[in-house]
């Protein structure tokens, strides 16, 4: 492969969820995350919301969905975020608290025993796990998961 190869200059895009109500769905993903919402739909049957972060198509949610999410079906396992700081963790920790999120563990975990990565770990509305994680300053605590990373398995 040739370093002028396309391939070598891909970037995640954005990403698309189904979710079974609009309203709620924009208004977690908004008290969490901070996204506002670029265009929407409320066209029967069509249903939709384009999330954003400042310019940038982060997520689209779509409602679409029926029950709650199912980590043993094929597709999407969880949804990661990275920031800046364990600060900026607990900061995200405090948020989704507020907007009712469920945590899988309790606190910012590292990503494995010894790692100085991790987060938290929680689901949306519907039940699509997320995370929100710093590459630093964890590497004291505990993992949740002996053998496997924390984000592997919850």
């Amino acid at each position: 492969m040739s370093r002028s190869d396309s391939r070598n200059h891909l970037e995640t895009g954005h990403v698309g969820i189904n979710v079974t109500d609009l309203d709620r769905s924009i208004r977690f993903y908004e008290a969490v995350f901070g996204f506002e919402v670029g265009a929407r739909s409320d066209g029967e049957g069509r249903r939709f919301a384009f999330l954003e972060n400042g310019d940038t198509l982060v997520l689209t949610l779509w409602e679409q969905g029926e029950g709650r999410f199912d980590a043993r079906r094929a597709g999407l396992h969880h949804l990661s975020f990275r920031v800046p700081t364990l600060d900026d963790v607990r900061a995200a920790e405090a948020r989704v608290e507020a907007a009712g999120g469920r945590f899988v563990y309790d606190g910012a975990v590292p990503h494995g025993e010894g790692a100085s990565s991790g987060g938290i770990f929680f689901e949306d509305p519907d039940g699509t796990r997320l995370e929100i994680f710093t590459s630093d300053g964890l590497q004291h605590a505990h993992a949740p998961t002996a053998g496997a990373p924390s984000c592997g398995f919850f």
